[in-house]
């Protein structure tokens, strides 16, 4: 496997620790991101910059891909100058990005038309699980080209999951979210609450955070909160995105999902006050700032 050609693209909050990982263990790595300063670190550790996705696709045997929205993976894939457009026959195209079911059918479509195969294969663990290679990866597509590729995964994740054929993935990805979502108002109401009741927020966690309300959104972001710390291990903006794509997947499904939904609303208020580039744990300023602020 060592001797397979690693294409990266995209080394965001997430993405650039993934990218170190499999860098780290020894893969040549080819390395595209929009602006060239971010992907710094893993050119000083042998990584080779590429100017584009098309000549990332074109010197390697698996390419990576972990951006912010459905457009960013259909221009980065499917464009002009695209990884599609560079891919030879017998590649393999891992998009990594948290989009749409539906546009990894797509992808899946073209691909198979130039003998490229594809999997989605979205992440869940934020920051922490990047930096810690403890991520969780849902993967969708062919069980044969997972297999090929679960050595990668393993580099950067601990539960890996084959889901299905392609979409299969990103559909795991939505109920991720849709419960992570819900989970963090019911956390964020119970930091608010225990603080106005002159409960330590240090004191609250650790009492809680190892019994029935225990989460991996308390005990990771509660912290966080408590040190007033809502840098983003996570964007509001793109948990934004991931619940209107859930929403909109329920929709075509006949589903009612009235808890997503309210989290969605409380999530476009805090882009509303500002906090869009915030951790999606700013949901604790929203609740705060609707009860009358800090007190």
């Amino acid at each position: 496997m060592k001797d397979k050609k690693i294409g990266w693209i995209g080394t965001g909050v997430m993405g650039k620790a993934m990218c170190g990982h499999v860098l780290k263990a020894g893969y040549p790595v080819t390395v595209y991101t929009r602006t060239r300063e971010k992907a710094g670190d893993l050119l000083e550790h042998g990584a080779v910059w590429a100017d584009s996705p098309m000549d990332v696709a074109a010197g390697s045997d698996i390419i990576f891909s972990i951006v912010g929205y459905p457009k960013d993976v259909e221009e980065v894939i499917l464009g002009e100058n695209g990884v599609l457009t560079g891919a030879g026959k017998g590649a393999a195209i891992v998009d990594m990005t948290t989009s749409e079911p539906g546009l990894a059918g797509k992808i899946a479509a073209e691909a198979k038309k130039k003998g490229v195969s594809t999997l989605d294969a979205p992440v869940s663990g934020g920051d922490v699980g990047a930096r810690e290679a403890c991520l969780a990866i849902m993967v969708g597509g062919s069980r044969k080209v997972y297999e090929n590729i679960l050595p990668l995964f393993s580099l950067m994740g601990k539960n890996i999951r084959y889901m299905g054929e392609a979409g299969a993935g990103q559909h795991t990805k939505m109920a991720n979210q849709i419960h992570i979502a819900t989970t963090m108002v019911g956390m964020v109401e119970a930091l608010l609450y225990a603080h106005r009741a002159g409960i330590d927020f240090n004191e609250l966690i650790e009492a809680i955070g190892q019994g029935a309300a225990g989460s991996w959104s308390l005990n990771n972001y509660g912290p966080r909160i408590a040190k007033g710390d809502f840098n983003p291990g996570f964007f509001v903006k793109h948990f934004v995105k991931d619940m209107g794509i859930a929403l909109k997947e329920a929709a075509q499904m006949n589903l009612s999902l009235p808890g997503l939904a309210l989290a969605h609303q409380f999530y476009i208020s805090a882009i509303a006050l500002g906090y869009e580039n915030m951790g999606t744990q700013s949901l604790y300023r929203v609740l705060e700032k609707m009860n009358g602020g800090e007190k």
